[in-house]
Order: C-alpha cells, then structure tokens, then sequence
C-alpha cells in the first residue's frame, strides 16, 4: 500500500507537468535555458569539446594568457574533433588586448593554388567547383594562425601549449556524442580516399561514442610543428608530403603555395546597436552580413514585437535576405576588388534596404545595393582582461578528403567557395582567397569589452550572431539563454558561389516557436521546412565591466563546456 507522501510526491508531479509541460524544467531562468551561466573571476573557456576546455583552464592556471588558452585549445580541438577543423583548415580571431585596449583582427585564411587556373574548369565543363577531392584545395592557414597570434600576444613556449594535445594524441581519448556521429557521415563522404582509413579508423571503422582514438600521425605532425615552428609545415617535411599526396591524386597545390603563404593582421569593423558596437571582420569572410542584418533591425521595435512572434520572425528573414544579396554580390577576396564596405554597414544604407520589406508578405527575391566602381568555435579570457574569439574549420565538416600521408588531418575544401563566373567578384583566381563562411564576433560598450562569442555552423552564422546580439540586448536574456534559445534558419538566399534567390528560400524554426507562429508566417508567403542540426553551435565569454567578473556559457546543441575558475 503506497504511503501518503508517495500519494502526494506523484500528485505534485503531475501537477508539475501539467503547469510547466516539462518536468524537468529548470526552475530559474527562461524555460528553454539548458543550464546556468558559469561564473568565475580569474579565467573563462568555452569550446565545443570538454577536453579542449579542460586543457585551456590548465594553461590559464599555469600562467598562460588568454591567447596561450586558445592557441592550446585549438590545437586539442583539431584531435578531439577532427569532424569540425584541424590544421588541414583556416582560422579566424578577433583579439582584445589588455595592454594596448583595442580589438585586433586575424585573417588566417589561405589562397588558391598558383597553377590552376579557371580554364581548368572550364575544360571540366563544371558550372560549380567539387566540394570533394583535390580541387577545392586551398592553402592551409591555421598553423600560420597560431604563430601570428603567439607571435603578437602569446607568453608560453609553443611547445609548452602544444603538449597536451600531443599527449592525448599518442594516448588516446573516448570519442564524444555529437562528434562520433559526425564522424560516420564524413566517412560516408569521404572515407574512401587514401590515408583517411588509416588516420581515422578505429577497429575497422570511424569510432563510436566512448571509443578511445588515438591519433600518432597527428601527435608526430604537432612535435615538429611546435619544435620547427610554422616554418616545419609551410617550408619542411610536412610541406614536402601535402605537395606530393596532392600531386598523387592529380591535385594542384604545391610546395611553393605552402612557402609563401602569410596571414593579415586586419581592422576589424563594427556598427553600433542600440549602444553597443558589434564587431566582425571585413570579407573574405561574411562577417558583416551580421552586421548588415542588425542594421536593419535596429529599425523595427523588436521589443516590442516580442520573441518568437510572426513580425519579429518575418522582419529578421527578410533583413535576412536582403543583407544576403550583397554578401552574394561582394563579399571576396578585398586584395581583388574594390568592395563598398562603408555603404553596406551604414546606417544610411540599412534606412533605405528597410524601405524593401513588406511586413505582410514574404519576398520571392531581392537584388543587391547598387554600388559603381562544420567549424569549430571557441573562446578565452584571462586575469589580465585578455579576451579572444577564434574560428577555425576545415568546411563541410572534415573537408575535402584529401588526407595527407601519415600526417594524421585532413585537408579544407575551402576552394568549393569561388564562383566559376568571370565577371563576379568572388570569381575563382590563381593565389586568391576564397569567400569563407567562418566568422568570429566581439561586442564592445562605451569602448569596453564585453562579449566574445561565435556560432559555428556555415551560411548560418551572421544569421545566429544576430539573434544572440537581439536576444541580449532586445529581450533581456542571459549569456547561456541568448545560445539557447530557439533559432530562426532562412536558406535559399543568393550565393557567392553565383545561384541566384528567385523563389524566397524557406524558413526553418526550431522547437519552441508556437503553431499561431508558423501559420501566420505561412499566410505572409513564407515556406516552412523542417531540418535537423543545422542551427549552428555557440559558446561565448562575457566581462562585467564593473567587477571583471567572468560568465562563459556553451551550447546546448553540441558536445561543449564552458568552464572558469
């Protein structure tokens, strides 16, 4: 006979699930919210993999700054989730330093190869370059990246922040969730070119969740790297086998790409919302299409609209859209051509792309302004007030495939980016970078740090960077809710790489946005459609510019950890 008390803990709970829906809701913060902020005074990382995490706070712990912290994680991400970057791939940062109290930006990111040339396509008879195999190769820039940055700001020996990634290499690790799922769909794709099995494969297969991979390749690739510096893999050995594995498999990038590669130290470029500066990097990269879309939207109440409503869904598709047409028409390579950078983050320009939207009805398309003439993310900070925002991916999750001989990563397919009509400023050139997707974001108040943050995930990022800003900043939410919180996807929009938007795209809405939503939406002519996974992935570190109090918070999507101490 069941007791009193057990009679009414059952009633409670019902009673719980009948009120909340859920009945492990949280009993603080926003329904959604996964967990709470983490809050810590000396030091702060977040990443998408805990290990990597761990290994920051260790290197915060022994001394390292928060340049050291990211440069060491990166390096650990690269092994632990090889699904999502590693040094086959480019890098993006976005640093506050301390000392000078200014914000410096990396442009880490490689060229095309040198000898081929847009006839070679032509010959092909493609309308769109291959997304795998040797011809979306492009020159590797991450490496370079981290010695730039260790160049300019690092205080610990390389070697030193090396080490724990080569350790974990020769000594294994059990494989998380997410990323042992990730694995089987890149081999699905690319497991058949040589040296990807003999890298990756662990009891005749990619690993499974809890597995334990090691990767000895990579371990041996890292000590020369951290002995050599850059020069061991853009001038050495390790240049010498990617030059003869891409010649093996009819490829184009060769030793002298490697050799004379170098990274940019860049301005990075900020428009205010509604007192507060957001900043991202100027193209190659699409960064300021976040910035474009906030313009916008800094001119509609989004308060007032409320999360989650028809209007404000609606008004942030079709900013969306609109700030999409230009990154399809001018975001490239600025070393090859002269792109309006100032119109399209004015807010002059912003008031006159909002006179195109229709709130009662969705757009089929949009044409640009008229102008003449599977990433990793990650964050740190440190006791100093040093703050950094790194990027860093191979594209489509572990690249092109090409996986050089006993090197233990694969190479990025980055080139897949150009376009293959002449006349386009993303048009695909000899020694050309091309348009990248990956973007790091900084927010500064009253010329004060505030947030490092990024969401990884493609075509999808200035789309989430905006959301978080709005959803900090317009709706009131903490650091771990803005990442939480559901997410709007528009696809279809007009590309870099030349397809043109002619039918509106679709809309994508996660869990959490009402039924009333969807068909309101539905009567303004916008098309829904369900996907899965593709919503991005987001970690970010905020500074309480009184206290110099640290919150770090990761996202609820993927395998990561925020963690301070």
């Amino acid at each position: 006979m069941k007791s009193r008390t057990s009679y009414s803990f059952l009633f409670s709970a019902l009673l719980l699930v009948s009120f909340s829906g859920n009945a492990f809701d949280r009993i603080t913060g926003k329904h959604f919210a996964s967990r709470s902020e983490v809050i810590a005074q000396n030091g702060m990382a977040a990443t998408s993999q805990p290990l990597a995490t761990q290994v920051a706070l260790d290197v915060l712990k022994a001394g390292g700054n928060a340049i050291d912290a990211a440069i060491a994680a990166n390096a650990m991400l690269g092994l632990v989730e090889p699904t999502g970057c590693g040094i086959g791939g480019d890098l993006y940062a976005i640093v506050w330093d301390a000392k000078s109290k200014k914000l410096h930006g990396l442009n880490a990111s490689g060229r095309s190869p040198q000898s081929l040339q847009m006839s070679h396509f032509e010959a092909l008879g493609l309308a769109k370059i291959p997304s795998f195999g040797p011809l979306p190769v492009s020159v590797p820039g991450a490496v370079d990246g981290w010695y730039q940055l260790h160049d300019k700001f690092g205080s610990m020996p390389m070697a030193e922040l090396l080490s724990p990634a080569i350790q974990y290499a020769r000594n294994g690790f059990p494989v998380s969730e997410l990323i042992a799922h990730y694995f089987a769909l890149n081999e699905a794709r690319i497991g058949h070119y040589p040296g990807f099995k003999e890298t990756f494969y662990v009891n005749g297969g990619v690993p499974k969740k809890g597995d334990i991979f090691t990767n000895p390749a990579l371990a041996a690739t890292y000590e020369k790297i951290a002995t050599g510096g850059r020069d061991a893999f853009y001038k050495g050995d390790i240049a010498l086998i990617i030059a003869a594995y891409m010649k093996e498999q009819g490829g184009f990038l060769q030793y002298e790409d490697l050799a004379s590669h170098t990274s940019d130290w860049v301005e990075p470029l900020s428009a205010s919302y509604r007192g507060y500066d957001v900043w991202e990097l100027p193209p190659n990269g699409q960064g300021i299409a976040a910035l474009q879309i906030l313009n916008v939207m800094e001119l509609f109440d989004v308060e007032e609209m409320g999360f989650g409503s028809s209007d404000y869904v609606h008004a942030f598709v079709e900013a969306k859209k609109l700030a999409f047409e230009d990154r399809a028409r001018f975001y490239s390579d600025m070393d090859f051509n002269k792109q309006p950078i100032d119109m399209l983050i004015s807010k002059e320009y912003a008031q006159t792309r909002r006179q195109l939207i229709d709130m009662n009805k969705a757009a089929k398309r949009y044409d640009a302004g008229p102008y003449e003439g599977d990433t990793i993310y990650l964050t740190t900070a440190d006791s100093e007030g040093n703050m950094v925002s790194l990027i860093q991916s191979n594209y489509r999750g572990m690249g092109s495939g090409m996986t050089p001989t006993g090197l233990g990563f694969v190479l990025q397919n980055r080139g897949e980016l150009f376009a293959l009509q002449e006349d386009h400023f993303n048009a695909y050139a000899p020694g050309k970078r091309p348009f990248h997707t990956i973007i790091p974001a900084f927010v500064t108040r009253n010329g004060k740090p505030w947030i490092s943050f990024g969401v990884m995930g493609g075509g999808a990022q200035p789309q989430m960077h905006a959301q978080v800003i709005m959803n900090l900043i317009d709706f009131g939410m903490n650091l771990q809710e803005a990442g939480d919180a559901p997410r709007i996807l528009h696809s279809g929009s007009s590309q870099p790489t030349g397809e043109m938007m002619i039918d509106g795209g679709y809309v994508s809405l996660e869990n959490g946005f009402s039924a009333q939503t969807r068909r309101e939406l539905l009567g303004k002519g916008h098309s829904l459609r369900e996907v899965s996974g593709w919503f991005g992935g987001y970690q970010a570190i905020m500074r309480d510019p009184k206290t110099g109090v640290y919150y770090g918070a990761s996202e609820s999507r993927k395998d990561g950890q925020a963690a301070g101490y």
